[in-house]
């Protein structure tokens, strides 16, 4: 009996020592070019046209009811309404490839079949 609590005085006694971390210090070194790069790169990305899918262009009521319409359809696309004199348009999607914007007026054509394809 004595054995065995010496046991767990001793196993208790090793568990609840405090454990010590390893403290040191990072150091990353960046060239200039990679940071140039990358200023690069988010201006590209910035100035890139994406092809978008205009799906009306007319009066401001049916631009809203059109615009509302596809909201609806697909909640998780991007849409915009813009006035361009003297019409007010429906641009839809943000695509970065013809592929994935010819997929996407596929199934835009569904509910608006006059929609089609343009880089603005």
């Amino acid at each position: 009996m004595m054995k065995n609590c010496f046991k767990y005085f001793i196993l208790s006694a090793l568990f609840s020592a405090p454990i010590l971390a390893q403290e040191g210090v990072i150091r990353i070194n960046k060239s200039i070019e990679i940071e140039r790069v990358l200023t690069l790169k988010k201006e590209l990305n910035e100035n890139t046209s994406f092809i978008k899918i205009q799906i009306y262009s007319g009066n401001r009521l049916d631009a809203e009811k059109a615009l509302l319409g596809y909201e609806g359809g697909f909640p998780d696309q991007f849409s915009e309404l813009k006035y361009e004199t003297p019409n007010y348009k429906v641009w839809v999607g943000k695509f970065r490839t013809r592929l994935e914007a010819d997929r996407e007026l596929v199934k835009v054509k569904a509910l608006f079949p006059n929609a089609f394809l343009f880089t603005p």
